[in-house]
């Protein structure tokens, strides 16, 4: 199997990290240099890959297809692009949904859109994909959690939650700033913060088949520190603003 990919940015990058530690059966992987710096940063690190100037030739030599570029170039590059039906496309587009794929790429290629998130490098997450598709759910599942999806308009709801990520990595550095402000050295307090974010989040997911606000509940105790946070903060509308964030992303996914 060739790989091929059509963008070369952040989740790209990941997730041929994520292919190049795993073990997936594969000759080769085709990646853009649109990127130069990442494209040759990925050249240097792992052996099986080929760098390409031209879109064109990654698709042609490619069995399953990456589509990682941003959806203004999606719209731009798509159109042009000879695609055949024996391929697999992968489209990691946000805002252009699967009909749309449909009538841009023309043959009667399988098109799966999914949603990794950059952990894929550390084959660690969930990967949301619609629709179901047994090959690329069995690939997906060694590089992380493929979660496979039957209806269109749900994969929208992932896709509103995977917005959330920089807002999650600027909270950590918000904490992270606040601790080094007084008179924590910054990278201990980035390793202080970022280490205890992950054990909650890792005991989090041990116990994600009871309620979560059971963990909310259990966290704090009568005029504690955690009750005395989780009041200022409902007090302050932060929570609510979290759900007014992810309807008007999912508004956005919508138009």
């Amino acid at each position: 199997m060739i790989i091929g990919f059509i963008g070369t940015g952040k989740i790209a990058s990941s997730i041929i990290t994520g292919i190049s530690k795993s073990n997936l059966n594969y000759k080769k992987i085709l990646i853009s240099s649109r990127n130069r710096k990442t494209s040759f940063i990925l050249k240097k690190k792992f052996k099986k890959i080929v760098i390409s100037d031209n879109n064109q030739n990654i698709i042609n030599s490619s069995d399953l297809i990456f589509l990682s570029v941003t959806p203004d170039v999606g719209n731009e590059i798509l159109k042009i692009l000879k695609f055949q039906s024996k391929q697999t496309i992968i489209s990691l587009i946000s805002t252009i949904k699967f009909s749309q794929l449909k009538k841009m790429i023309k043959v009667n290629a399988k098109i799966i859109r999914a949603i990794p998130l950059p952990p894929i490098s550390l084959m660690e997450g969930p990967i949301p994909i619609y629709p179901p598709n047994k090959k690329v759910k069995e690939f997906f599942n060694n590089l992380g959690t493929t979660v496979e999806i039957k209806n269109e308009k749900l994969l929208n709801n992932f896709w509103s939650i995977s917005g959330m990520m920089a807002s999650y990595y600027n909270m950590l550095d918000t904490i992270s700033v606040w601790l080094n402000k007084r008179g924590v050295k910054k990278l201990d307090a980035q390793k202080y913060v970022t280490s205890l974010f992950s054990a909650l989040s890792r005991d989090a997911v041990i116990n994600s088949d009871k309620d979560l606000k059971l963990l909310v509940k259990d966290s704090q105790t009568p005029r504690g520190l955690n009750e005395q946070g989780l009041e200022e903060m409902i007090k302050k509308n932060v929570y609510k603003s979290v759900i007014d964030t992810l309807d008007s992303v999912y508004k956005r996914l919508h138009k």
